[in-house]
């Protein structure tokens, strides 16, 4: 007879629960973007709802296209060139499906030059999972890119001389590297 009296209030447990569930609404863009995309880092961070539209943005992301204006209300995959918009749009399309998509790419910023960067694409759900938008960040890879090419050069001047450049020490370098900057 005891079980029956546990049963009928576990039973009333979950139904009050199922509908305090039911009664959340889903976060604002606020919340999701102050929680979440920190303000002062050095990648570019944007805060995407879910109807394409930029919501917020972080200082490092406005400073490179010249002010926040220049972003926030706008649709996001504007900031990459036209030519680069179908590889930004398979991302999309890999991060629908599986939540997180990253693919090397370039931006155009304000003054116009294309800069190389991965771009890393995060989905964000609700308590329902319905897809309530994305955050995008976009790290500035034109350094990596940089010394990857001056080790190619060293490389090349050290074999030309008769010398091997070890792979373990150019990875200390690239880690020593790395943490400098």
């Amino acid at each position: 007879m005891l079980w029956l009296y546990l049963l009928a209030a576990v039973t009333v447990l979950v139904i009050a629960l199922r509908r305090v569930v039911q009664r959340q609404t889903p976060l604002s863009d606020e919340l999701y973007s102050s929680k979440v995309a920190v303000e002062h880092v050095y990648s570019g961070m944007a805060w995407v709802r879910y109807d394409g539209v930029v919501g917020s943005v972080n200082q490092a992301l406005a400073d490179e296209f010249g002010a926040k204006s220049d972003l926030l209300e706008h649709e996001w995959y504007l900031m990459f060139p036209a030519s680069e918009r179908p590889r930004v749009k398979d991302a999309y399309t890999q991060m629908l499906l599986s939540g997180i998509a990253n693919v090397d790419t370039l931006i155009e910023p304000a003054d116009g030059r294309h800069q190389p960067v991965h771009l890393r694409l995060i989905a964000v759900h609700d308590h329902k999972l319905r897809l309530v938008g994305h955050h995008c960040i976009i790290h500035d890879s034109s350094r990596e890119r940089a010394l990857e090419k001056q080790i190619q050069q060293l490389s090349l001047a050290l074999a030309h001389a008769g010398y091997e450049l070890a792979p373990e020490a150019v990875e200390e370098d690239l880690a020593r590297s790395a943490r400098k900057g």
